[in-house]
């Protein structure tokens, strides 16, 4: 989604990069920053009880644009934030001599668990206006506390929050549903309702327990894991484009990961060309949407492991039954 703006902002790209990191002093290698995936990996920064590690950015802007616009008083803001903690960090950046943007940010490992977004801002004073947004850089970067190699790869970003009374507003209209997932960002989101089930997050970080108590746990991850495939193919499928041609037009990021691990269970007798096609047919034309789902079904569910974990769940509870029957 493209947000509008009651004011002039910048039409150029903004364009973010990380140079370097340094972790407690130490310069952080260079193979834990990938440039391609945009990501930097922190969890095996070659110290197990580091604190504290400093980004150095570089930031491209459409300097005529700048110099030529409706504002004033232009400021340069690299943000670190984590949604699972709500954690948000900023600092300003300074132009240099060349017209480009550079500087630092700190990032307080106390402060972060897992998967945090970097990100730049460009604020001016527009039309009298201070503080206003004029443009974000057209890809973020992301660092990662768990990941020992810098790739963005499959993961999901998990959100535990009170669906009726959290920040997220738009997320109170769910306050029943015991989770939601979101695939509009650059990143696929499960937000857990920690208002909706008692014990719900509890069971779902739990170790060890009983028999039935692990079942239980590995369904739930089972059905929660089947609704972020399934919502998962669902937004990659409606991103697929074509060509001039005709010829379909793979889409980038985790997107492409889903389609090529789904497509053959959910289309197992084409070829992924033929399928990606047979995809927009449906997609585009209205027909045979409704008969796919099975097979969306089927490889969410494949993905899932749902069926291995429902037969265990369904022996440990005939089990447990007659544990009590024969008491």
């Amino acid at each position: 989604m493209i947000a509008a703006f009651p004011y002039p902002t910048l039409f150029g790209d903004i364009t973010l990069r990380v140079v370097s990191v340094g972790v407690d002093g130490d310069e952080l290698p260079y193979q834990r920053i990938s440039q391609a995936a945009r990501t930097v990996a922190l969890h095996q920064a070659g110290r197990d009880g580091w604190e504290n590690a400093v980004l150095r950015v570089k930031v491209t802007v459409p300097d005529s644009e700048l110099v030529e616009g409706p504002w004033t008083d232009v400021v340069f803001i690299a943000v670190l934030s984590e949604k699972a903690t709500n954690a948000r960090t900023t600092a300003v950046l300074r132009r240099t001599p060349g017209g480009g943007v550079e500087g630092t940010i700190e990032l307080d490992r106390a402060r972060h668990v897992g998967r945090v977004t970097l990100d730049v801002s460009v604020v001016a004073t527009v039309d009298g206006v201070a503080g206003r947004l004029i443009g974000s850089a057209k890809d973020q970067w992301y660092v990662d506390l768990r990941a020992s190699t810098p790739e963005r790869g499959q993961e999901i970003d998990i959100v535990e929050t009170d669906f009726g009374a959290g920040k997220h507003e738009w997320l109170r209209a769910y306050r029943e549903s015991a989770w939601i997932v979101d695939t509009t960002g650059d990143m696929p989101t499960v937000y857990l309702n920690t208002g909706a089930v008692e014990g719900l997050v509890e069971l779902l970080h739990g170790r060890g327990g009983t028999a039935s108590e692990r079942a239980v746990r590995d369904l739930t991850h089972s059905m929660i894991a089947q609704d972020a495939w399934t919502a998962m193919f669902h937004s990659a499928a409606g991103t697929l484009d074509a060509d001039e041609d005709g010829t379909p037009i793979m889409p980038g990021g985790w997107r492409e990961s889903v389609l090529r691990s789904m497509l053959p269970h959910v289309l197992p007798d084409l070829q992924p060309v033929d399928a990606l096609q047979e995809i927009l047919r449906r997609r585009e034309k209205g027909y045979g949407w409704a008969e796919l789902q099975t097979g969306v079904q089927f490889a969410a569910g494949r993905r899932s492991r749902n069926g291995r974990n429902l037969t265990t769940a369904v022996r440990s509870l005939g089990a447990a039954q007659e544990t009590g029957g024969a008491r």
